[in-house]
């Protein structure tokens, strides 16, 4: 892989990094202007399904803050010899703390509906249903803001919670169209439970993938991996294969195997053959270290290649 091929892919992650930070401070304040009208209208008109798809916003808005210091702060830290990969650390761990942040958010919305079970309210619904359907509008726009074909994870945490804030809007709508409709006041606290069910299907997705890419899982099947290497011409073994993310734009390995070359240039062939192999299978940074068939023990000099 030649080194313009190299800086052009390095281009290609920062411009996907500054568009993904860019969307995430976009979203981050469409949300608060929608949690804030969301609340007033709760408070104003006594829906606690509203109060709760506003407190969803509110927890969201706080997860695409941290998701954009994150990134930005990522995007722009350089690191020199001591951090070698920077601060892309900061994504997956601003993920975790999001997913974390919406359990206790859960809890306060089912407390909240138990006591609207115990005590029905009397809402507002005409108010209730322009202010429910303004806050789906707002979700809707979010999540063509972030859709695309390659999302980052802290985007795709965010994708998940929009979605989940959308469900949230549609199931205040049909309470409230419950309670106009059928005088059934239920309606509106069975709504609030719906919708913690939906954050707390959103807290579990960041959650797992956050700590998959904290506890190094790898992103693909090793086995299979090893063996699509094994079929590549020159390569008689692969000995030792890891793959990890850095974070969800930055995907690693390190792989050591066994090549049947009897010269340099068969030898630089199927490093090249090796690395083209891995960037088709999304690793952007690879040390790949290849050893003659006839020593396995031995580590000749120039055999050892870096990719980025």
């Amino acid at each position: 892989m030649s080194l313009h091929t190299h800086e052009h892919d390095d281009e290609d992650r920062r411009q996907t990094t500054e568009q993904s930070t860019r969307r995430l401070a976009f979203v981050a304040v469409i949300n608060f202007v929608g949690f804030a009208v969301e609340l007033a209208g709760g408070l104003l008109f006594g829906s606690v399904a509203l109060i709760s798809d506003a407190l969803h916003m509110l927890f969201d808005m706080l997860a695409y803050a941290m998701a954009f210091g994150a990134s930005y702060t990522a995007e722009r830290f350089q690191g020199g010899e001591a951090w070698s990969y920077g601060l892309h650390r900061l994504e997956p761990v601003a993920a975790f703390l999001n997913g974390v942040l919406l359990l206790p958010m859960v809890g306060y919305i089912v407390w909240k509906s138990y006591q609207r079970f115990l005590e029905p309210v009397a809402i507002n619904p005409e108010l209730t249903l322009i202010i429910a359907t303004g806050g789906l509008l707002v979700n809707i726009g979010s999540v063509y803001v972030l859709q695309g074909d390659k999302m980052s994870l802290n985007e795709r945490g965010a994708f998940y919670h929009l979605l989940g804030d959308a469900g949230g809007s549609v199931a205040v709508i049909v309470s409230t169209v419950a309670v106009a409709v059928f005088d059934l006041p239920i309606a509106d606290p069975m709504a609030a439970v719906v919708i913690g069910l939906v954050v707390l299907a959103s807290a579990g997705n960041v959650l797992r993938e956050s700590t998959s890419i904290l506890l190094e899982r790898s992103p693909v099947s090793s086995e299979e991996l090893q063996d699509e290497l094994t079929t590549l011409d020159g390569v008689d073994q692969v000995e030792d294969l890891h793959v990890w993310q850095v974070c969800s734009q930055l995907t690693v390995a390190t792989v050591r195997l066994i090549e049947t070359a009897t010269t340099l240039e068969e030898q630089r062939e199927i490093r090249a053959r090796v690395h083209d192999h891995l960037t088709d299978r999304r690793i952007d940074h690879a040390t790949v270290e290849v050893v003659g068939r006839a020593d396995p023990d031995t580590d000749p000099v120039g055999t050892t290649n870096h990719s980025h």
